[in-house]
């Protein structure tokens, strides 16, 4: 069992950067895929960024490469996102995701706005 907890939302205005850190507790957090994934509203949670539990390699959804950067402190238990030059089109809720082959977590998702 991982337990996940995000946090590090808020309001910004277009072109300025916020950091989602997400906390897990558990059995063998370092054993897990960690990702990001967002749900616009009105839409479908879609990925966002991923990075495999050694941290060796990352993957990011087109939207947002070279503005936001995953990564992951496995002594700590943490992973963050840093989302900078953000976007109005950057608002949604941002759910920290645990993956190790068929077991999969979900935090509770902080809230990001971004305007215009």
């Amino acid at each position: 069992q991982v337990q996940l907890v995000e946090s590090g939302g808020g309001l910004v205005q277009a072109g300025g950067s916020l950091r989602l850190a997400c906390a897990g507790s558990g059995r063998a957090f370092t054993h897990y895929n960690m990702a990001w994934f967002r749900q616009p509203p009105g839409k479908e949670r879609e990925f966002v960024a991923q990075i495999v539990f050694s941290g060796g390699s990352t993957d990011y959804a087109d939207a947002v490469k070279g503005r936001f950067t995953i990564s992951r402190d496995n002594v700590k238990n943490m992973v963050w996102l840093q989302m900078n030059n953000l976007k109005p089109e950057d608002t949604a809720v941002y759910y920290c995701h645990a993956r190790k082959f068929a077991n999969t977590y979900w935090g509770q998702g902080t809230q990001v706005t971004v305007s215009s």
